[in-house]
């Protein structure tokens, strides 16, 4: 489908709104069927070979794929109702657990857990692998371009990869800010120069930092 994918990306912006290496693990080339609309939790590794858990929401093979990351001690279940707006509007859907979170809605992030059982690191900054192995793992399933969405810290590590990453076509970061100085990062710093096409948003009380980087 030849669709103007930021129009539907800021379409999504407003729905939000409204509604609130092959390895031990296996081929992680792997996936379900794709010739209908499913939801499915899947798997695949992240660049240090942690097991990552996500949840698919999956429409079509033609539309483009939106990468969802959480926000801080949160997981994948930040999405159980934004993701099946997004369906709506023409979007699949990767809502992924980072290795730096833990549950909401119900939903235990499956990826910290494992994280912190074989010793990995669970810091913000660790989980830019988690993002960055979603990113590809949705790339290859899809084919087309890639839409990715932050969430809190996730929002500021999306920035970053989105300069980063040429699979990135379009970059949706709610409320940024400056949260991986504890790792030696300036998000806007890092960020300056970025020439895609980017959505910053916050609240209120958050949008001193947001404007910050906004105006990078």
């Amino acid at each position: 489908m030849k669709k103007n994918a930021f129009v539907l990306f800021v379409a999504a912006v407003a729905c939000c709104f409204i509604s609130c290496k092959e390895n031990d693990h296996g081929d992680n080339r792997y996936f379900p069927p794709a010739d209908s609309a499913f939801t499915a939790k899947v798997e695949f590794v992240s660049l240090d070979s942690l097991l990552i858990t996500a949840d698919q929401y999956h429409i079509n093979k033609d539309s483009a794929v939106i990468v969802l990351c959480h926000q801080a001690q949160w997981s994948r279940g930040e999405y159980l109702e934004i993701a099946p707006k997004l369906n709506a509007l023409g979007f699949n859907c990767i809502a992924i657990d980072q290795r730096s979170g833990n549950g909401i809605n119900g939903v235990t992030n499956e990826t910290n857990t494992r994280a912190k059982s074989e010793g990995k690191g669970t810091e913000f900054i660790d989980a830019k692998q988690d993002i960055t192995a979603a990113i590809a793992w949705a790339k290859t399933f899809y084919g087309g371009e890639v839409i990715l969405w932050g969430s809190s810290y996730s929002s500021s590590l999306s920035l970053i990869i989105a300069k980063e990453n040429s699979d990135i076509k379009t970059v949706l970061a709610f409320s940024p800010g400056e949260y991986l100085g504890a790792a030696g990062i300036n998000v806007g710093n890092s960020i300056d120069g970025l020439d895609k096409p980017a959505f910053l948003t916050s609240s209120k009380a958050e949008d001193s930092q947001t404007k910050l980087l906004f105006d990078k």
